[in-house]
């Protein structure tokens, strides 16, 4: 399986380096594919053509997951045995959509296979990157044993 993380923004500094360490220790192999609309639009006009941007960048056939406020709250080992029956499924990639600061297009979000939320709280867009990859490095080692999640 691999992971594709389709982001609105450009993520640089410290939490660019904290993800690409996650990224570095995880089993399947990732892709950040970062997409960015600078024309000075409104926020509806925006979102719209973000939205197109993260579409145009979908890899084929991949299961997707929305990050949106709205999602599901699953636990850590709920999210990682969640990611244990996509991998048995033979998912080929599983692709994580995040939206700029404005979140994402409604239909983008309600075509997903999967809408994920980390809380209730609105995050950051760059921040909710950061999350994912430790969720995702977290899901690693709940499926292969490993002690680094302490439940």
């Amino acid at each position: 399986m691999r992971i594709a993380v389709l982001a609105v923004g450009r993520m640089r500094g410290p939490l660019d380096a904290l993800c690409a360490d996650y990224g570095r220790r995880l089993p399947w192999p990732v892709t950040v594919r970062e997409v960015a609309e600078s024309r000075p639009l409104g926020t509806g006009e925006r979102i719209g053509r973000e939205a197109e941007l993260l579409r145009k960048a979908l890899p084929k056939k991949a299961t997707v997951v929305a990050l949106d406020e709205r999602g599901a709250t699953p636990s850590s080992a709920e999210f990682a045995a969640r990611i244990g029956v996509w991998q048995d499924r033979g998912v080929e990639t599983l692709a994580f959509l995040i939206g700029g600061a404005d979140g994402l297009e409604p239909a983008l979000r309600d075509a997903a296979d999967f809408v994920l939320a980390f809380g209730r709280m609105t995050w950051p867009h760059l921040m909710t990157r950061f999350l994912l990859f430790e969720q995702l490095y977290r899901a690693s080692t709940i499926l292969s044993g490993h002690p680094y999640h302490r439940a």
